[in-house]
């Protein structure tokens, strides 16, 4: 079994996180999406890009999250998350999302959104958006829309998620 370190990204992973992400999906979208956050200072976020790499230093995993809102108020969006083709199902990706969610906590963050497969998200402590009274611009099966609070003392805001521009939603 393969052991991952998860670390923010630097200016030297750039390319390589494009060509994990060139990787991991059928088109250039995400790649392309995590580019254009990245030059969007009112999404990104500085230590929110987390890579993981293995024993030989190689870059295997990406997971991002950058601003979004809920009703005017500060939340965030897991957007993208890729794993090399190679190393899927070794871990690679949720060492990469555990350590985005734990720099985010760590940050004073506290709601964490994010559309994808209900049998995966569930497993670092997301459950349905509908659940705290959040929904999606858009059209979507309410199990794959799914948040998660990092801090269950704190109150989290009701209503649509308004995501950065570069979404295009």
């Amino acid at each position: 079994m393969t052991t991952w370190t998860a670390r923010p990204e630097t200016t030297d992973d750039i390319a390589a996180i494009r060509h994990i992400n060139l990787a991991a999906f059928p088109t250039s979208g995400e790649a392309d999406l995590v580019d254009v956050l990245r030059a969007d200072p009112k999404a990104w976020i500085d230590g929110l890009s987390m890579v993981t790499e293995g024993s030989d230093g190689t870059l295997t995993g990406h997971a991002l999250l950058t601003r979004c809102h809920v009703d005017g108020a500060p939340a965030l969006a897991l957007a993208p998350c890729a794993v090399r083709p190679s190393a899927q199902r070794t871990g690679a990706g949720s060492a990469a999302i555990r350590a985005a969610l734990d720099a985010a906590r760590s940050m004073g963050e506290n709601l964490v959104l994010v559309l994808g497969h209900s049998d995966y998200y569930p497993r670092f402590g997301f459950t349905p958006a509908s659940r705290f009274g959040i929904r999606a611009p858009f059209d979507v099966p309410d199990e794959a829309m799914m948040a998660m609070a990092l801090d269950d003392t704190r109150p989290t805001p009701t209503g649509t998620i308004r995501y950065p521009a570069a979404f295009g939603v």
